[in-house]
């Protein structure tokens, strides 16, 4: 593990202590402009999502609804409460291949996009100490006054996010600051997405608020619109 992300692993809670939990569940609003830009506006406005810290899983609960999003990469299902299977997608990444900006998403498109963005940002930057991972730390960035120390992530083959090769920027506090990317599955559309709000859950350091808009050039802020808005409510440890 290089300098900076052993300062990072430890600024947000440390190794060991992640290594004693095996799941999060999130109280969490997802909203912005990109759901309605794929006729889903506030699909995910009122949702639990249990992630997994071990693998590449996470479910979503739809609080007063009978419905739930089962992700893994390989696999999609929505179901009732009961397991009553309403939907199912295997090998779901091929299904956005010829995808214009427009296309209008159905129920699984938007359960897999959520599921490899949000099963990522909830995992960093724990994830990058795992098999596969490769990270260098890259020349940093001065924003807002401060200095931000970058790493640069390249992710292994068997694991689904917006793409291989990612930037996390953290703070001289250790925290991440930003998650800078491009999405594969959105024709390589950019993302730079701002954490804050950290809050300290049972000794480990989330960022509760994320912000997330497009880049252009040299990671210039398109400030308009706000693509995805992410607000987390309760956050327990399993």
């Amino acid at each position: 593990m290089n300098d900076l992300l052993q300062k990072a692993v430890d600024a947000h809670g440390g190794l060991k202590r992640w290594n004693e939990i095996s799941g999060i569940k999130v109280a969490a609003s997802l909203t912005g402009a990109i759901w309605f830009v794929k006729s889903q506006g506030d699909y995910l406005k009122n949702v639990v999502m249990t992630v997994d810290t071990r693998k590449e899983q996470m479910t979503t609960d739809f609080p007063g609804q009978d419905k739930r999003f089962l992700f893994t990469p390989e696999r999609l299902v929505m179901e009732k409460r009961d397991g009553t299977v309403l939907l199912e997608r295997n090998d779901p990444e091929k299904s956005f291949e010829g995808q214009a900006r427009e296309t209008p998403w159905d129920d699984l498109h938007v359960a897999y996009f959520q599921g490899e963005a949000l099963w990522t940002y909830l995992n960093t930057p724990f994830l990058y100490t795992q098999p596969g991972f490769v990270t260098e730390e890259i020349a940093s960035i001065d924003v807002g006054g401060e200095t931000w120390r970058r790493l640069k992530v390249t992710f292994p083959d068997m694991i689904k996010s917006h793409t291989r090769e990612q930037i996390s920027c953290f703070g001289p506090d250790g925290l991440i600051r930003r998650h800078d990317y491009t999405v594969d599955i959105l024709g390589g559309a950019t993302g730079l997405n701002y954490a804050s709000e950290y809050r300290d859950v049972n000794g480990i350091i989330f960022p509760t608020k994320r912000r997330i808009y497009a880049y252009e050039g040299d990671y210039q802020l398109v400030p308009e619109p706000l693509l995805v808005k992410i607000d987390m409510g309760e956050i327990t440890l399993q």
